[in-house]
């Protein structure tokens, strides 16, 4: 009897030590997920409300990251598994889900801290590159109330020489207040003035709502154009065209974070004496702010063996359009006066848009862009041969999380991509401003795009002239 006791005191014992043992703890277990997978955002400084990168950061938040990812709201992620394979998917492995259920189901432990992983170096100032080259943007006021127009304004270039740039980033001052901020490389012209606001001065109603027709978003004849000097409260006006170009080098949108160029072996190649114009789009939110957006880059000792552009951006622009769009920003081109949504319309698809390629390509970014009426994007490409292949869809577009999906398509000459854009302009709609109103093409974020965006790779002397036609 007493061996008998003593043997089954031994397997109990054995049996805590070895759920001891197999017990899920935060430094040996949750923590590496959480640099892998989430620090990236929710450290301090970034855009997520809480950090997580001690023990005593992310314990009180044990249950609400067990909801999150049981869901798969965190951390964001919305291609259609079914469909295409991307390089920086995001999304958490089961396993690595089931671990996190653990920790909160089983008290949150944090384990021997000589288990912990040596913490991660992230960047110094906010940044998710530390930056070689830093361009500091003048200060800008957001008033608390009223329409802001996208303002473009142009610098000088910070490179003297011929440049080759491996990465870019912006790190906007008040990211509350920013619709989005772009820029992008252009030849300088004799009429560009530096340091100098200017935009189209769109004509609305009491409510925010310009003409049908008439939101700047194509450029019409006899527009109205306001300049604003940086510094200065006074705005003058003019009847004409803007005097400043865009394309789309780099975008800061709500949820990207960088472009890195190097695991491809690229970057962007930005000529001696070469401008950058900027876009400012603010949208107010109450609160009187003062915007002040940095721009970071990192640049290539020697010419890398390939270059990376986006669809119409650059010195070569790749896109040869079939249609009157305006030439202000690339997207543009994806203008289409047909576009309008009904109120209350839960599902409105858009106008059909394709694009043609002109010669072999390979695709490595798809990057849908919509605002808060966005519903779902697809991306379908339709061979030469007859076949047909999505190769993104997205069918729950969060205008809070625009991300890039990064892939590596090669694309024969003579494919069609064809676009699906869906929206929702009903109450079920939470991000809806106002479902009883017709929404039309525009800049603002009542107003709706339609811009599929694309990345390519190519070889870096590769004539990247005429890549691609538009046809909507």
């Amino acid at each position: 009897m007493t061996r008998l006791l003593v043997a089954v005191l031994a397997v109990g014992v054995a049996a805590v030590a070895s759920d001891r043992s197999s017990a899920v703890t935060f430094s040996k277990d949750v923590l590496p997920i959480l640099q892998k997978n989430c620090q990236s955002c929710h450290r301090p400084g970034q855009v997520a409300p809480m950090s997580l990168v001690t023990y005593q950061e992310a314990r009180p938040w044990a249950k609400a990251m067990k909801a999150a990812v049981a869901m798969r709201k965190m951390p964001p992620w919305f291609a259609d598994p079914k469909y295409g394979h991307f390089d920086n998917d995001r999304s958490l492995k089961q396993s690595d889900i089931d671990t996190l259920a653990r920790w909160a189901d089983t008290g949150a432990v944090e384990g021997d801290p000589k288990d912990a992983p040596a913490p991660v170096q992230w960047p110094k100032g906010g940044w998710g590159i530390q930056p070689e080259v830093v361009m500091d943007l003048p200060a800008h006021d957001v008033p608390a109330k009223g329409v802001l127009e996208w303002e473009l304004i142009a610098f000088p270039a910070p490179f003297k020489d011929d440049t080759w740039v491996t990465s870019m980033e912006i790190l906007p001052g008040d990211p509350s207040v920013v619709h989005h901020i772009c820029f992008s490389f252009e030849k300088h012209q004799s009429t560009t003035v530096y340091n100098q606001y200017e935009w189209v001065q769109v004509p609305r109603d009491e409510t925010g709502n310009p003409t049908p027709g008439n939101s700047g978003f194509a450029e019409l004849p006899n527009m109205t154009i306001a300049t604003r000097a940086v510094g200065s409260t006074e705005v003058n006006f003019r009847h004409g065209h803007p005097t400043l170009k865009q394309n789309l080098d780099f975008c800061y949108l709500p949820g990207t974070t960088y472009d890195d160029y190097r695991p491809w072996n690229a970057g962007r190649f930005v000529p001696a004496g070469s401008d950058i114009v900027v876009s400012l789009h603010y949208t107010t939110n109450g609160k009187a702010v003062v915007d002040q957006t940095k721009i970071g880059f990192t640049v290539a000792k020697t010419p890398p063996p390939k270059k990376f552009l986006v669809e119409g951006a650059g010195e070569d622009t790749p896109v040869k359009a079939r249609t009157a769009a305006s030439a202000r920003a690339a997207f543009a081109a994806t203008y289409n006066p047909q576009f309008a949504i009904p109120p209350n319309d839960g599902n409105y698809l858009a106008p059909p848009m394709d694009i043609t390629f002109l010669k072999d390509v390979e695709v490595v970014r798809l990057r849908p862009h919509a605002h808060v009426r966005g519903k779902s994007a697809q991306y379908k490409l339709l061979y030469p041969d007859g076949r047909e292949e999505v190769v993104l869809n997205v069918p729950h577009y969060d205008f809070n999380w625009q991300l890039s999906y990064e892939t590596t398509l090669h694309i024969p000459k003579g494919t069609r991509m064809h676009f699906e854009f869906r929206y929702d302009n009903s109450a079920n709609n939470r991000y809806n401003p106002d479902p009883t109103r017709w929404v039309y093409q525009g800049f603002q974020s009542w107003e709706e795009m339609m811009a599929p965006n694309l990345g390519f790779l190519l070889d870096r002397d590769a004539d990247a002239a005429s890549l691609m036609a538009v046809a909507n």
